[in-house]
């Protein structure tokens, strides 16, 4: 039987070590063609470590372009759409959650609906909208969504960890005075801390990778963001893929460093949003 489980497990571990090697090594072959001159980018057969480390890469390619400026505009859109959806989503999974009223549990059963729409059905409508209000080719389109509820998505999963709290903390609230704003800010806030990293985690990577949004929106180079700068930047520089990989490189470490950081978070947060319906 000790047998048995210890070579189940020499199997478990070797599986996900050869997973974890298929996953991570286009992340290390980025880097491999950052570091790598032009020279070395076509030897038969390749070198896994660079001969030589070409630091000069990441500094062609952030001065052959506007790297700052789309930076810039990146950041500006990540992190107050980070914040709408925070602040909006956190207040309409409240009143799905805290608060009864009449025909709640329908409504929000119709809303759920829109997790079936992806973007490309409401493509069209939305630029359409925003065209009329003379906003097309400005950041406003990218952000201001983000303060009308945050996403069907980001509304479910926010709505779900608040139902696992408690009813019992909000009546004692209110024996003491608390409305339900106190209640939201001063009660359900603090505790779903996890859930809400979760969610600001997921719409940072999703703003911050965000290529399709950005395309139809914005037409201007002054207002392009990571993304698009990074899509110019390749229609320069077809072939010279060590800039390429070198830019592409700084333009991840954004989001590489925030799950990192918020991993712990991220799967905690997860698992407890699912524990009640």
């Amino acid at each position: 039987m000790i047998l048995r489980r210890t070579v189940g497990r020499i199997c478990l571990y070797a599986i996900l070590s050869l997973g974890g090697f298929i996953f991570v090594f286009p992340f290390y072959w980025m880097l491999r063609t950052a570091f790598t001159g032009m020279e070395g980018l076509f030897t038969i057969p390749p070198d896994i470590i660079p001969n030589t480390f070409q630091f000069d890469n990441f500094a062609e390619a952030l001065s052959s372009s506007p790297f700052g400026l789309y930076f810039w505009n990146s950041t500006v859109v990540t992190v107050l759409s980070v914040a709408g959806v925070l602040l909006s989503g956190s207040v309409c999974a409240y009143s799905f959650s805290r608060i009864s009223w009449p025909g709640r549990d329908k409504i929000f059963g119709f809303i759920l609906t829109g997790l079936m729409l992806p973007f490309f059905v409401v493509m069209i409508p939305h630029f359409l909208g925003w065209k009329l209000l003379h906003l097309t080719d400005t950041l406003v389109p990218l952000i201001a969504p983000a303060w009308f509820g945050g996403g069907v998505f980001n509304i479910f999963l926010l709505r779900q960890f608040f139902l696992t709290i408690p009813r019992e903390m909000d009546e004692a609230a209110k024996m003491d005075g608390a409305g339900h704003f106190r209640i939201y800010w001063n009660i359900i806030m603090p505790i779903g801390k996890q859930a809400l990293i979760v969610v600001g985690m997921l719409t940072f990577l999703a703003n911050w990778n965000d290529y399709l949004a950005p395309m139809v929106f914005i037409s201007s180079e002054k207002n392009y963001t990571l993304m698009l700068g990074l899509t110019l930047f390749q229609g320069t520089y077809t072939a010279q893929w060590h800039l390429m990989m070198a830019a592409t490189s700084i333009i991840v470490l954004p989001s590489l460093a925030v799950f990192l950081i918020g991993q712990r978070f991220f799967v905690e947060g997860i698992a407890m949003s699912g524990v009640k319906g």
